[in-house]
């Protein structure tokens, strides 16, 4: 008979909330935050109260000491005995409802859930305004548990709210005691777990962990990778949990990598770890090389994990220096994106970290030099999407290259022979106008297009104001300080009979006016409103305006359709304009 490393323990649902109370069950460093919505919450509430089964829960007898938190909270009691290794979701949307505590979201903010309960109809719901509202409901379930209320005590409040809106028959009063009562009484639910023994290894809890999500969508590679850290480098997770959550966070007091470009996660952060450290971008490899496999022999040493540990080490070390990440951050800025809103690409703006750290700290380029080029690079691989779709396969390809480059020279080169390569005439003559035909909102081009009027420091269109200034995301106002104005507008292109939205919301037919015009304009048509606001400049300055706003002369008497194809030229042409800002 084959030797298990597992018992299986009936628990209440009581006693499980009453142990992770105490602190006696723990939810280990190998978990993640919490990522229900709250309907999946209000769906395992449902599920319970109705008596079906809500599945397995596996812990593990504690032999790792101190690395453990407490759900919903970092007060820790005691060092718990069990540590909840699968069933964390459900746990702590049992604990965070019953308790009434906050759970942290992945964007670590806090939030308490509550989950609504309807006793005549016995249906559960996510509590909202309307729901608060509604006598029919009881608007926080908590209170059903709370000492301080008492069953009784609710079940009255509830009938005299009730009564108070409608006549309840001797039938619907019996009935909504009854339901409350069965909810009370879900306390009494049955668990069944899976309990480790505590002998079994770190290694082995994580292969568990790692083999029972694998079969699901629960965890992807970066969260394999998340999971060995937290057994074997918990310092390490918790360091890149809290640089994620300072992005977020501004400080006035310390150095610290808020900014308005990015707020990561941890999971992407290892992209860059990975990326950095290893010169790797599949991350589904990295799993068993950081275990400490021998990718030719299929054999695992302690040896070589440390060694691959060390590697992942030093690079974090670098990539979360607050100093290095803020001069990252400046060539984003340089390459004429000034706010998150202008990013449509994460992960492109974070392998461009990887060739910054890769260009300072292997190559040791200059900060100037390394600042143009990775400007450069960013700007050209956010504009043509280079790292959507298949990014790790093409990711992969540009660091494997790398291993046979071995001076700066060779980097600097490196790179720019990809953008040359990528952008060329044919590109910027043909495939950029063609993808400016499209009436997207969050399109690439069009934000590189954005970019090159802060890098040619552009006025707003009928403005003295520029537009760096008020695309400054540290201006913070009721009313946007610029819009998006529809130069033919709907309302004129209606009565012309052009109602497709795709074409009368075509990029080509939008420029950046302040807000206060955008309302005065209205749906004037162009041939009226455009002479008054050109009264407000010289020939001179209204030339260089129609020129950064991709206007030819009189435009506003051109055919509609002609405009937009002649707009779409021109607007490729001071994209190139401000890309060649950049250049080195």
């Amino acid at each position: 008979m084959a030797i298990t490393k597992f018992k299986e323990v009936g628990y209440t649902l009581s006693k499980l909330l009453d142990d992770i109370q105490m602190g006696e069950i723990g939810l280990p460093e190998i978990q993640r935050p919490f990522i229900w919505r709250n309907t999946k919450v209000r769906n395992l509430f449902d599920s319970m109260y109705k008596g079906f089964p809500v599945g397995y829960l596996l812990f593990w007898a504690n032999r790792i000491g101190d690395g453990s938190r407490q759900i919903g909270t970092d007060v820790k009691l005691r060092v718990p005995y069990l540590l909840i290794i699968d069933g964390q979701q459900r746990l702590t949307s049992l604990y965070a409802v019953m308790k009434r505590v906050p759970v942290v979201r992945n964007n670590y903010q806090t939030e308490i859930i509550r989950i609504a309960f309807n006793p005549l109809k016995e249906i559960f719901d996510v509590t909202d305004v309307a729901i608060e509202k509604d006598p029919e409901y009881i608007p926080d379930i908590s209170l059903i548990w709370a000492s301080d209320i008492g069953i009784f005590k609710l079940v009255d409040s509830y009938l005299s709210r009730l009564k108070s809106t409608r006549e309840i028959s001797p039938e619907d009063e019996n009935k909504i005691k009854s339901s409350i009562n069965k909810l009370d009484n879900i306390e009494s639910f049955p668990f069944s777990i899976l309990e480790i023994s505590g002998d079994a290894t770190e290694e082995e809890v994580s292969d568990i962990f790692v083999r029972i999500n694998s079969e699901g969508t629960s965890l992807n590679q970066a969260d394999f990778i998340l999971t060995l850290m937290s057994v074997f480098w918990d310092q390490g997770r918790f360091q890149l949990e809290e640089f994620c959550k300072q992005t977020r966070i501004q400080s006035e007091n310390k150095p610290s990598p808020y900014n308005h470009l990015i707020k990561p996660n941890p999971d992407q952060m290892i992209r860059v770890d990975i990326g950095f450290g290893f010169k790797r971008a599949r991350l589904k490899n990295i799993y068993n090389i950081l275990r400490g496999k021998d990718i030719d022999t299929g054999e695992f040493s302690d040896k070589r994990r440390e060694e691959q540990f060390s590697i992942l080490k030093s690079a974090q070390s670098k990539i979360l220096n607050i100093q290095t990440w803020q001069e990252f951050l400046k060539c984003i800025i340089q390459a004429g994106y000034r706010s998150q809103d202008m990013i449509t690409s994460e992960i492109t703006l974070l392998y461009a970290y990887v060739f910054f750290l890769i260009g300072k700290y292997d190559f040791n380029l200059s900060p100037h030099l390394l600042r143009k080029l990775i400007a450069r690079w960013f700007f050209a691989t956010e504009m043509v999407s280079r790292y959507t779709g298949s990014f790790e396969s093409l990711m992969e390809q540009d660091l494997s290259r790398l291993r046979d480059i071995h001076s700066s020279n060779e980097f600097v080169a490196y790179l720019n022979k990809i953008i040359d390569e990528t952008l060329t005439d044919d590109y910027w003559e043909i495939t950029l106008p063609n993808e400016l035909n499209t009436s997207s909102a969050r399109t690439p081009v069009l934000f590189a297009y954005y970019a090159s009027l802060n890098l040619l420091n552009a006025q707003v269109l009928f403005s003295e104001i520029r537009i760096p200034e008020l695309l400054d995301p540290t201006i913070k106002s009721k009313k946007a300080p610029i819009e998006r104005h529809h130069l033919f507008p709907k309302g004129y292109l209606k009565k012309m009979g052009i109602n497709e939205r795709r074409i009368t919301n075509t990029l080509a037919n939008y420029a950046l006016v302040e807000w206060s015009d955008n309302i005065e304009i209205s749906d004037n048509a162009p041939f009226e409103y455009v002479p008054k606001y050109e009264k407000r400049f010289s020939t001179k300055v209204l030339n260089q305006m129609y020129y950064w706003h991709a206007l030819p002369k009189n435009w506003y008497n051109l055919d509609y359709g002609e405009f937009v194809q002649d707009r779409q030229k021109r607007i490729a042409k001071v994209i190139r304009k401000g890309f060649e800002k950049l250049n080195m």
